[in-house]
Protein backbone atom coordinates (compact mmCIF):
# COMPACT_ATOMS: atom_id res chain seq x y z
CA UNK A 1 0.00 0.00 0.00
CA UNK A 2 1.24 3.23 -0.83
CA UNK A 3 1.82 5.89 1.46
CA UNK A 4 1.81 9.80 1.29
CA UNK A 5 1.82 12.67 3.58
CA UNK A 6 -1.49 14.41 3.98
CA UNK A 7 -0.59 18.17 2.81
CA UNK A 8 0.80 20.49 5.71
CA UNK A 9 -1.06 18.44 8.35
CA UNK A 10 2.24 16.37 8.34
CA UNK A 11 -0.11 13.21 8.59
CA UNK A 12 1.36 10.06 6.67
CA UNK A 13 -1.36 7.99 5.39
CA UNK A 14 -1.96 5.31 3.39
CA UNK A 15 -3.72 6.63 -0.20
CA UNK A 16 -6.70 4.66 0.22
CA UNK A 17 -8.56 5.37 3.55
CA UNK A 18 -11.25 3.40 4.82
CA UNK A 19 -14.66 5.35 4.56
CA UNK A 20 -17.87 4.59 6.95
CA UNK A 21 -20.79 6.20 5.78
CA UNK A 22 -22.12 3.10 4.87
CA UNK A 23 -22.39 2.02 8.45
CA UNK A 24 -24.12 4.46 10.13
CA UNK A 25 -27.73 3.60 8.73
CA UNK A 26 -28.10 5.93 6.03
CA UNK A 27 -27.20 3.26 3.38
CA UNK A 28 -30.18 0.56 4.74
CA UNK A 29 -28.63 -2.25 7.27
CA UNK A 30 -25.34 -2.92 7.91
CA UNK A 31 -23.91 -6.82 8.43
CA UNK A 32 -21.77 -5.63 11.58
CA UNK A 33 -19.95 -8.73 10.84
CA UNK A 34 -19.33 -8.52 7.80
CA UNK A 35 -18.51 -4.75 8.09
CA UNK A 36 -15.89 -5.48 10.89
CA UNK A 37 -14.46 -8.15 8.51
CA UNK A 38 -13.85 -5.52 5.83
CA UNK A 39 -12.28 -2.35 8.58
CA UNK A 40 -10.14 -5.43 9.69
CA UNK A 41 -9.05 -6.68 6.74
CA UNK A 42 -8.30 -3.20 5.69
CA UNK A 43 -6.06 -2.46 8.15
CA UNK A 44 -4.24 -5.91 8.02
CA UNK A 45 -3.87 -5.04 4.04
CA UNK A 46 -2.13 -1.65 4.44
CA UNK A 47 -4.30 0.58 4.98
CA UNK A 48 -3.57 3.38 8.31
CA UNK A 49 -6.43 6.01 7.54
CA UNK A 50 -10.07 5.46 8.95
CA UNK A 51 -12.38 8.05 8.27
CA UNK A 52 -15.80 8.39 10.14
CA UNK A 53 -18.43 11.10 11.41
CA UNK A 54 -20.22 11.45 14.42
CA UNK A 55 -23.25 12.00 11.89
CA UNK A 56 -22.47 8.56 10.78
CA UNK A 57 -25.91 7.08 12.94
CA UNK A 58 -24.37 9.09 15.53
CA UNK A 59 -21.73 6.68 17.92
CA UNK A 60 -23.07 3.98 15.38
CA UNK A 61 -20.19 3.77 12.89
CA UNK A 62 -17.59 5.10 15.00
CA UNK A 63 -18.38 2.52 17.95
CA UNK A 64 -18.22 -0.23 15.06
CA UNK A 65 -15.02 1.17 13.86
CA UNK A 66 -13.26 0.85 17.21
CA UNK A 67 -14.37 -2.72 17.99
CA UNK A 68 -12.55 -3.40 14.62
CA UNK A 69 -9.61 -1.89 15.32
CA UNK A 70 -9.53 -3.24 19.15
CA UNK A 71 -6.59 -4.59 19.62
CA UNK A 72 -4.36 -2.83 16.57
CA UNK A 73 -1.66 -0.28 17.94
CA UNK A 74 -3.26 3.11 18.02
CA UNK A 75 0.15 4.68 16.85
CA UNK A 76 -0.49 2.74 14.01
CA UNK A 77 -3.36 4.08 12.69
CA UNK A 78 -4.67 7.68 11.94
CA UNK A 79 -8.50 8.19 12.80
CA UNK A 80 -10.30 10.89 11.15
CA UNK A 81 -13.68 11.91 12.05
CA UNK A 82 -16.06 14.74 11.35
CA UNK A 83 -18.42 17.25 13.61
CA UNK A 84 -20.50 19.90 13.41
CA UNK A 85 -24.07 18.22 12.15
CA UNK A 86 -27.13 18.09 14.84
CA UNK A 87 -30.27 15.63 15.17
CA UNK A 88 -33.19 17.44 15.81
CA UNK A 89 -36.82 15.86 15.18
CA UNK A 90 -36.86 17.75 11.80
CA UNK A 91 -33.83 16.07 10.49
CA UNK A 92 -30.39 16.98 10.51
CA UNK A 93 -28.87 20.61 10.71
CA UNK A 94 -25.72 22.11 10.78
CA UNK A 95 -23.85 23.73 13.81
CA UNK A 96 -21.09 24.52 14.12
CA UNK A 97 -21.76 26.19 17.45
CA UNK A 98 -18.76 26.40 20.20
CA UNK A 99 -21.02 23.82 22.40
CA UNK A 100 -21.76 21.66 20.12
CA UNK A 101 -18.70 21.27 18.50
CA UNK A 102 -17.13 20.51 21.83
CA UNK A 103 -19.65 18.19 22.80
CA UNK A 104 -19.30 16.50 19.70
CA UNK A 105 -15.49 16.12 19.83
CA UNK A 106 -16.16 14.92 23.55
CA UNK A 107 -18.83 12.08 22.05
CA UNK A 108 -16.16 10.71 19.33
CA UNK A 109 -13.92 10.50 21.74
CA UNK A 110 -15.97 8.15 23.62
CA UNK A 111 -17.64 6.13 20.62
CA UNK A 112 -13.76 5.20 19.43
CA UNK A 113 -12.63 4.38 22.79
CA UNK A 114 -9.84 6.83 21.96
CA UNK A 115 -7.78 10.01 24.02
CA UNK A 116 -7.06 11.61 21.01
CA UNK A 117 -8.64 12.20 17.12
CA UNK A 118 -5.80 12.48 14.49
CA UNK A 119 -7.61 14.56 12.27
CA UNK A 120 -11.07 16.01 13.13
CA UNK A 121 -13.12 17.61 10.01
CA UNK A 122 -15.99 20.11 9.63
CA UNK A 123 -18.46 17.86 8.19
CA UNK A 124 -20.51 20.94 6.31
CA UNK A 125 -19.92 24.94 6.86
CA UNK A 126 -22.84 26.37 9.14
CA UNK A 127 -24.29 29.84 7.56
CA UNK A 128 -25.60 30.64 11.03
CA UNK A 129 -22.15 30.54 13.10
CA UNK A 130 -19.07 32.66 12.43
CA UNK A 131 -15.65 30.47 10.98
CA UNK A 132 -14.16 32.28 13.96
CA UNK A 133 -16.06 30.60 16.58
CA UNK A 134 -16.28 27.14 15.52
CA UNK A 135 -11.89 27.40 14.54
CA UNK A 136 -11.62 29.28 17.99
CA UNK A 137 -13.19 25.71 19.86
CA UNK A 138 -10.83 23.84 17.66
CA UNK A 139 -7.72 25.77 18.14
CA UNK A 140 -8.50 24.90 21.75
CA UNK A 141 -9.37 21.50 21.70
CA UNK A 142 -5.93 20.85 20.23
CA UNK A 143 -4.35 22.43 22.80
CA UNK A 144 -6.48 20.42 25.24
CA UNK A 145 -4.64 17.54 23.23
CA UNK A 146 -8.06 15.74 22.50
CA UNK A 147 -7.85 16.39 18.44
CA UNK A 148 -4.41 17.27 16.91
CA UNK A 149 -5.54 18.37 13.00
CA UNK A 150 -7.81 20.06 11.70
CA UNK A 151 -9.91 19.66 8.63
CA UNK A 152 -13.05 20.87 6.84
CA UNK A 153 -15.45 19.06 4.62
CA UNK A 154 -17.61 20.06 1.12
CA UNK A 155 -16.49 23.63 2.15
CA UNK A 156 -15.80 26.23 -0.82
CA UNK A 157 -12.35 28.16 -1.33
CA UNK A 158 -14.27 31.57 0.19
CA UNK A 159 -14.77 29.12 3.50
CA UNK A 160 -11.72 28.16 3.41
CA UNK A 161 -10.12 31.41 3.14
CA UNK A 162 -12.60 32.70 5.89
CA UNK A 163 -11.51 30.20 8.40
CA UNK A 164 -8.58 30.12 7.82
CA UNK A 165 -8.19 33.51 9.30
CA UNK A 166 -8.85 32.22 12.96
CA UNK A 167 -7.01 28.51 11.65
CA UNK A 168 -5.23 27.26 9.17
CA UNK A 169 -7.27 24.51 7.39
CA UNK A 170 -5.11 21.45 6.72
CA UNK A 171 -7.18 19.09 4.83
CA UNK A 172 -10.53 19.28 2.74
CA UNK A 173 -12.96 16.09 2.06
CA UNK A 174 -14.50 17.14 -1.19
CA UNK A 175 -16.96 14.76 -2.99
CA UNK A 176 -15.18 13.39 -6.40
CA UNK A 177 -15.83 11.18 -8.94
CA UNK A 178 -15.59 11.01 -12.52
CA UNK A 179 -19.29 11.78 -12.83
CA UNK A 180 -18.74 15.37 -10.32
CA UNK A 181 -15.41 17.08 -11.50
CA UNK A 182 -16.45 20.41 -10.50
CA UNK A 183 -13.79 21.05 -7.80
CA UNK A 184 -10.31 20.82 -10.38
CA UNK A 185 -11.70 24.74 -11.58
CA UNK A 186 -10.95 26.39 -8.66
CA UNK A 187 -10.83 24.29 -5.09
CA UNK A 188 -7.83 21.72 -6.27
CA UNK A 189 -5.59 24.83 -7.45
CA UNK A 190 -6.25 26.34 -4.35
CA UNK A 191 -5.46 23.43 -2.25
CA UNK A 192 -2.72 23.16 -4.11
CA UNK A 193 -1.28 25.90 -4.23
CA UNK A 194 -1.64 26.05 0.03
CA UNK A 195 -0.58 22.91 0.54
CA UNK A 196 -3.88 21.70 2.07
CA UNK A 197 -4.56 18.06 2.05
CA UNK A 198 -7.44 16.44 0.15
CA UNK A 199 -9.08 13.23 1.00
CA UNK A 200 -11.65 12.81 -1.90
CA UNK A 201 -15.18 11.27 -0.80
CA UNK A 202 -17.37 9.12 -3.50
CA UNK A 203 -14.82 8.00 -5.64
CA UNK A 204 -17.66 5.54 -6.77
CA UNK A 205 -20.43 7.94 -7.29
CA UNK A 206 -22.45 6.65 -4.46
CA UNK A 207 -21.98 3.17 -5.97
CA UNK A 208 -22.92 4.25 -9.42
CA UNK A 209 -19.37 2.81 -11.36
CA UNK A 210 -18.80 0.13 -8.63
CA UNK A 211 -20.40 -1.70 -11.50
CA UNK A 212 -22.94 -3.83 -9.78
CA UNK A 213 -26.04 -1.61 -10.30
CA UNK A 214 -28.93 -1.87 -13.07
CA UNK A 215 -31.75 -0.19 -14.08
CA UNK A 216 -34.21 -2.41 -11.84
CA UNK A 217 -31.52 -2.80 -8.54
CA UNK A 218 -33.88 -2.22 -5.42
CA UNK A 219 -32.61 0.07 -2.67
CA UNK A 220 -33.82 -0.51 0.80
CA UNK A 221 -36.35 2.02 2.56
CA UNK A 222 -33.64 3.19 4.48
CA UNK A 223 -31.14 3.98 2.06
CA UNK A 224 -30.82 7.25 0.63
CA UNK A 225 -30.42 6.78 -2.77
CA UNK A 226 -34.09 5.06 -2.75
CA UNK A 227 -34.94 8.39 -2.57
CA UNK A 228 -32.54 9.97 -4.90
CA UNK A 229 -33.10 11.57 -8.39
CA UNK A 230 -29.70 10.39 -9.30
CA UNK A 231 -30.87 6.69 -9.39
CA UNK A 232 -34.15 7.40 -11.10
CA UNK A 233 -35.51 8.07 -14.75
CA UNK A 234 -33.81 8.82 -18.04
CA UNK A 235 -30.37 10.45 -16.40
CA UNK A 236 -30.02 7.11 -14.59
CA UNK A 237 -30.52 5.15 -17.62
CA UNK A 238 -27.46 7.10 -19.29
CA UNK A 239 -25.09 6.75 -16.78
CA UNK A 240 -25.83 3.25 -16.53
CA UNK A 241 -25.02 3.16 -20.25
CA UNK A 242 -21.77 4.99 -19.78
CA UNK A 243 -20.95 3.05 -16.71
CA UNK A 244 -20.83 0.06 -18.77
CA UNK A 245 -18.37 0.94 -21.45
CA UNK A 246 -15.88 2.25 -18.86
CA UNK A 247 -16.46 -1.34 -17.56
CA UNK A 248 -15.79 -2.45 -21.36
CA UNK A 249 -12.44 -0.26 -21.44
CA UNK A 250 -11.41 -1.12 -17.63
CA UNK A 251 -11.48 -5.16 -17.93
CA UNK A 252 -11.21 -5.57 -21.92
CA UNK A 253 -8.22 -3.63 -22.46
CA UNK A 254 -6.90 -2.24 -18.85
CA UNK A 255 -7.11 -5.99 -17.40
CA UNK A 256 -8.67 -4.41 -14.12
CA UNK A 257 -11.80 -3.64 -12.68
CA UNK A 258 -14.14 -0.50 -13.09
CA UNK A 259 -13.80 -0.03 -9.30
CA UNK A 260 -10.10 0.64 -9.79
CA UNK A 261 -9.74 2.26 -13.28
CA UNK A 262 -12.64 4.68 -11.04
CA UNK A 263 -10.41 5.32 -7.75
CA UNK A 264 -7.09 5.37 -9.45
CA UNK A 265 -8.36 7.65 -11.88
CA UNK A 266 -9.21 9.79 -8.79
CA UNK A 267 -5.62 9.04 -7.37
CA UNK A 268 -3.69 10.16 -10.60
CA UNK A 269 -5.02 13.96 -10.24
CA UNK A 270 -1.38 15.14 -8.67
CA UNK A 271 -3.29 17.57 -6.33
CA UNK A 272 -5.55 14.66 -5.00
CA UNK A 273 -3.68 12.54 -1.83
CA UNK A 274 -6.37 10.15 -0.80
CA UNK A 275 -9.57 8.13 -1.79
CA UNK A 276 -11.82 7.68 0.52
CA UNK A 277 -13.74 3.98 -0.37
CA UNK A 278 -16.24 2.84 2.33
CA UNK A 279 -17.72 -1.01 1.88
CA UNK A 280 -19.37 -3.54 3.97
CA UNK A 281 -17.81 -6.38 2.03
CA UNK A 282 -14.28 -7.77 2.80
CA UNK A 283 -14.18 -9.32 -0.34
CA UNK A 284 -14.06 -5.69 -1.93
CA UNK A 285 -11.18 -4.79 -0.17
CA UNK A 286 -8.21 -6.29 -2.19
CA UNK A 287 -10.18 -4.52 -5.34
CA UNK A 288 -10.17 -1.05 -4.11
CA UNK A 289 -6.84 -1.44 -2.60
CA UNK A 290 -5.62 -2.62 -6.33
CA UNK A 291 -6.37 0.65 -7.34
CA UNK A 292 -3.71 2.76 -5.43
CA UNK A 293 -1.20 0.99 -7.34
CA UNK A 294 -2.59 1.59 -11.02
CA UNK A 295 -1.11 4.26 -13.67
CA UNK A 296 -2.94 5.47 -16.10
CA UNK A 297 -1.09 7.15 -18.72
CA UNK A 298 -2.85 10.10 -20.62
CA UNK A 299 -4.18 7.79 -23.81
CA UNK A 300 -6.51 6.37 -21.09
CA UNK A 301 -7.70 9.67 -19.36
CA UNK A 302 -8.37 10.98 -23.11
CA UNK A 303 -10.60 7.66 -23.28
CA UNK A 304 -12.03 8.27 -20.15
CA UNK A 305 -12.89 11.92 -20.66
CA UNK A 306 -14.42 10.84 -24.42
CA UNK A 307 -16.55 7.93 -22.62
CA UNK A 308 -17.86 10.72 -19.80
CA UNK A 309 -18.89 13.17 -22.42
CA UNK A 310 -21.94 11.62 -22.85
CA UNK A 311 -22.54 11.57 -19.07
CA UNK A 312 -25.23 13.78 -16.77
CA UNK A 313 -23.28 15.06 -13.76
CA UNK A 314 -23.52 13.38 -10.66
CA UNK A 315 -24.11 15.24 -7.17
CA UNK A 316 -24.94 13.81 -3.55
CA UNK A 317 -26.69 14.51 -0.73
CA UNK A 318 -26.77 17.09 1.73
CA UNK A 319 -27.44 16.72 5.35
CA UNK A 320 -31.11 18.53 4.74
CA UNK A 321 -31.76 15.32 1.95
CA UNK A 322 -30.80 12.46 4.08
Amino acid sequence: MRHIILGRSGLEVSRIAFGTWQLGGDWGPTDTAAATKAIRRAAESGVTFFDTAQAYGFGRSEQLLATALHGLPRDQHVLATKGGLRPTSGGLVRDGSAGWIREGVEASLRALDTDYIDLYQIHWPDPLTPFEETADQLAKLIADGKIRHVGVSNFDVEQMKAFSDTLPVETLQPPYHLFRRDIEAGLLPYTAAHDIGVLVYGPLAHGLLSGRLASDTPFAPTDWRSKSPIFQGDAYARNLRVVAQLRQLATEELGITLPQLAIGWTLANPAVHVAIVGTRDPDHIDEALGAAELELDDAVTQRIDRIMADATPVAGPSPESV
